[in-house]
Formats: structure tokens, sequence, C-alpha cells
């Protein structure tokens, strides 16, 4: 009776000590993460693999607009995110009443301005249709691409640029403002379309091709890696930071985007 009880015992804490070698996962492993499509899900994807090796999993959620992933990760049903520019974040605080906050730059993608019937600004017919993101802060992007390459003339050194600061059109351009994810697919029926980059490749364009214009690598817009100020400091989210600015990272950018999306670290 004595030795089964001592082997009892010792099964007991061999077990013991078996579950505190390899604890049971829970949901403190896991952060969720919402991205648009491309480049910031197939980068985070990359990643993927060796945070799981680090003990932490990520869920990625995708969207195709810059709306709802804010929403989600403000009210806590995400905890971060990962598509927007700074300029675009303080924006959407503003006029959301939020409270997102960068946690680290990652990269950066140069806006274009495409066209399915010209090859280039110089072809533009007088009266041409130029179809533009509709957000305030890609606007005000949009506006500084044209104005540099002496499409439009305006004030550089004004904040918030918008189609009202237009001082000059010399071919009386004609603008829409549409929804960001939907400017590609109107290439067919507008003369001129500036497209965020994500947007491009997802509809298969090359912005190193196929771009009449282009910003150049020093574009202030960089990229960031976004939560709340509850969260920036946890150490899954700083994990996340940490491996989206890796040089592993960095090198995947550089082979598989050829310039279209350029690290910032």
């Amino acid at each position: 009776m004595v030795a089964r009880r001592a082997l009892l015992v010792s099964l007991a804490v061999l077990s013991l000590a078996a579950c505190a070698k390899k604890p049971a996962a829970s949901a403190g492993d896991t952060l969720t993460v919402a991205a648009t499509a491309i480049p910031h899900a197939e980068v985070l994807e990359f990643i993927k693999p060796k945070l799981a090796a680090q003990g932490l999993k990520i869920e990625i959620k995708v969207f195709n607009d810059y709306v709802q992933p804010n929403i989600q990760v403000a009210e806590k049903r995400m905890d971060v995110s990962y598509f927007e520019t700074l300029p675009y974040l303080e924006t959407f605080n503003r006029d959301k009443g939020t409270n997102l906050v960068p946690v680290i730059g990652v990269h950066i993608e140069p806006i274009g301005a495409y066209s399915h019937r010209y090859k280039s600004i110089a072809e533009l017919p007088q009266g041409a249709t130029v179809a533009i993101p509709n957000d305030a802060s890609t606007e005000d992007r949009t506006l500084r691409l044209l104005a540099k390459n002496n499409v439009i003339g305006l004030d550089l050194g004004k904040a918030g640029l918008s189609l009202k600061d237009i001082a000059s059109n010399p071919k009386g351009l004609k603008f829409k403002e549409l929804e960001g994810a939907t400017l590609p697919r109107t290439l067919d029926q507008v003369d001129l379309a500036v497209i965020n980059t994500n947007y491009a490749l997802d509809a298969k364009l090359d912005p190193a091709k196929d771009a009449l214009l282009i910003e150049d690598k020093n574009s202030p817009y960089v990229n960031y890696l976004v939560g709340r100020p509850d969260n920036k400091d946890d150490p899954r989210v700083q994990k996340l930071a940490k491996a989206l600015t890796s040089p592993e990272v960095k090198a995947f950018m550089e082979q598989k985007y050829h310039g279209a999306v350029v690290p910032a670290f």
C-alpha cells in the first residue's frame, strides 16, 4: 500500500512537471490584427510562422476600406490595425472622436497616378477627368503629387490641402472624389486616377511600370501599426512591432514589391 501511494505521488509530480514545461495555449497568446489585403496582410502572413515559433499567434482580418479597421480597434473588437499613414490616423481620430495611437512605422507605399487612355501626363487633354481618393489626408497627398509635377498649381506650404486650394488648373481638369477602393475600377471611365498603392497592387497594377506619376522614396507617408493607449505597450503588440521591422521583412518587401512598397526602417 505504501509503495502504491509513493508511486501515485511520483506520477502526480511528473504530471505537474510536464504541465509546467508545456503550458496550455490561452487567449493571451493571440493578437488580432485588422489590415488591408496588399501589402499589409501579405506582410503579416510572411511573419506569422516566425511569431508562432515565438509563442504568439496572430489572427489577421482583411478589410477593403480604411474606416472599419480603425472602428474595430477603437471598439476593442480587434487589437491593432496595420494599413494607414499618420496623417490619415490623425484625421480619423479628429473626425470620429477616437484616440488610436501609432505604435511603429513600417513602410511607405508611394501613391501614383494611372491611366488606361494615355501613356504620359503630357497627353492629358483639356478638360480631362481625374478621379482622386475622397478622404482628406489622401486628397492632400494627391494634390501635392500633381502640383509637384506641374499638373496643377497650389501652395505646397499649406497644410490640409483640398480641391478649393487649387490656384491654377491650366488644363481645366475636372476632379471626381471617390472611395479609394473603387479607384482602380474607374480607369476605363476616367482619363486619370490617383490610386493608393495597396489598391493598385490588388488590381494587378505595377506602380513602378504603370504609374504616369509616382511619389519618390522620400514620401513622408509612412504606414503604421496602430493600437490604443491601453495596449500599445502590450508585450504581444511590441513583439509584432519588432517582427514587422525586422531585416527579414525588409528583404521580403524589397524582393516582392520592387519599389512599390519601401521599408521605412
